[in-house]
């Protein structure tokens, strides 16, 4: 999507490594102008001249170090992107942590806590701080990234998983507060990405994070795991006009086909396909469970 982005500001989280900072670089390679944040300094700044080295000369790249889990942080940074880009368009909520791994009775607390602060309330305070400037300009992008703890159940990584499903369903419930205002939310799944996370994952070992998840894993990361630009790019299509008017949805960069889903948009907005739901029995064919 060269160009799709051509004119517009966003601000990525969590972007000086990663998903984070490969969404940023295709946001900059499809014509947007971006603030990045992050909470390691080193790293923000070397994410920070990579991405100014591929800007146009129309093109503004700028960094501040934020820890969105802290509000005071998340106000700074939003008075700061918005003297730079006083109409921005896009908001991309990426900063996350897996958390305390291990069985849920022997983790420790404040590490569950903290990993509740970053991926929910982090999104969460970054949109109660932009929500309103989007509403103002009649316009704005949010996209939350998931991740598979939204959709199955991972044990050893509690703090993560309910963390995940809370952030997807927090997406859905602000998609509908803000659809008349011009505001599409969704949340995108990457994939399983072979990054610091996943290392994380693996150091951890089979003992703690149980010999099944552990197998997988390892598999996942000899034999690459999902391409980031996969995730980059379904970013970038849900950053930009393309995606107008789709709003609410979970969508899987690797499974769903997101680049038609312009042509479907009447069954997207009549539907709850791509969306978190419960099932019952009659939703697997089982002859019980109705009234």
């Amino acid at each position: 999507m060269t160009g799709a982005l051509a004119g517009r500001t966003a601000l990525v989280t969590g972007a000086n490594q990663g998903l984070g900072l490969a969404i940023a670089r295709a946001f900059v390679e499809a014509g947007a102008s971006v603030m990045i944040c992050a909470r390691d300094d080193g790293r923000l700044a070397d994410a920070h001249r990579e991405l100014a080295g591929l800007a146009s000369g129309s093109q503004t790249v700028l960094a501040r170090r934020a820890d969105v889990s802290r509000a005071g942080d998340v106000q700074a940074l939003v008075a700061e992107t918005l003297r730079a880009f006083p109409q921005l368009h896009i908001l991309v909520n990426n900063a996350g942590i897996y958390g305390p791994m291990g069985l849920n009775e022997d983790t420790d607390w404040d590490a569950w806590v903290r990993a509740i602060e970053i991926n929910l309330f982090g999104s969460v305070l970054m949109c109660r701080a932009l929500v309103p400037h989007f509403k103002a300009h009649r316009y704005g992008k949010i996209v939350q990234l998931s991740g598979g703890g939204a959709t199955n159940p991972l044990p050893r990584l509690g703090a993560y998983a309910a963390s995940k499903a809370a952030v997807v369903r927090f997406a859905e419930s602000l998609a509908l507060e803000v659809k008349d205002d011009g505001i599409d939310v969704n949340a995108v799944a990457p994939g399983a990405l072979n990054t610091r996370m996943m290392d994380e994952l693996i150091a951890a070992g089979p003992a703690v994070v149980g010999e099944t998840f552990f197998a997988r894993m390892e598999r996942i990361a000899r034999e690459g795991g999902t391409p980031l630009d996969k995730g980059a790019a379904l970013a970038v299509f849900l950053a930009s006009a393309a995606s107008d008017g789709i709003t609410g949805k979970l969508l899987s960069a690797v499974w769903d086909p997101w680049p038609e889903l312009p042509s479907h948009r009447d069954d997207l907005e009549q539907t709850d396909v791509y969306t978190l739901r419960r099932i019952g029995p009659a939703d697997r064919d089982l002859p019980w469970g109705r009234a």
